[in-house]
Formats: C-alpha cells, structure tokens, sequence
C-alpha cells in the first residue's frame, strides 16, 4: 500500500478516490514509564519509553488505516495527516490519529 502526505503521485496517476479512510491508536503509558519519563524531563534528554510507546501507536493506527483502504479497494492513500496528542487527567495515553484518501492509481 502507497501512503503519501502528498496529494499526487509523482509518474502515477489517480483513476479513482475512493473515500476517507482513517486509523486510530490509543496507548497508555505505565507508572514506571511516567516515572522514567519524568527524571529525563528534570534532566534533558529524550524519553525512550515514551518514543517507543508513540512508535507503536503510529504503526497501528496506519495498520487500521491501510487495511480499511484494502477493503475499499485501493491500492494507496494521498493526503495523509498524522495528528498526535494525549488523554486522560494526567495526559498519560498517548493519541495517534491519521487519515487520508483511499485511492487506485
């Protein structure tokens, strides 16, 4: 499946847009997590953890996507939008939301 942020295919063209298709990933993340996070947020430096946990909710959420465009028919999807953001009181879950169009080129 081709994804693609932009609206074209270079070389290629679109026969068909076949719809929206989006793809959703909630994670949450645990105490130690939070608590590992933290101490690297007092001292600087990236968060392993937290990179790995929105990894995999990237990855899922194009998975869903992908496969829901499969079912449509496509072979591809242009225009993708990546949103990312947390939930929760403490904001301790991670939100990964992309969408784009489903298309046959």
């Amino acid at each position: 499946m081709l994804n693609t942020t932009t609206h074209n295919i270079d070389g290629r063209e679109i026969k068909e847009y076949l719809g929206v298709v989006t793809g959703e990933a909630i994670s949450g993340a645990n105490f130690i997590k939070d608590f590992l996070a933290s101490i690297k947020d007092f001292t600087g430096g990236r968060s392993g953890a937290y990179e790995e946990e929105l990894s995999k909710a990237r990855n899922i959420a194009f998975d869903e996507m992908n496969q829901k465009a499969r079912e449509m028919g496509a072979n591809g999807v242009v225009g993708i939008d990546i949103d990312y953001g947390t939930l929760g009181d403490t904001g301790s879950m991670l939100m990964v939301s992309v969408n784009g169009t489903a298309i046959k080129y």
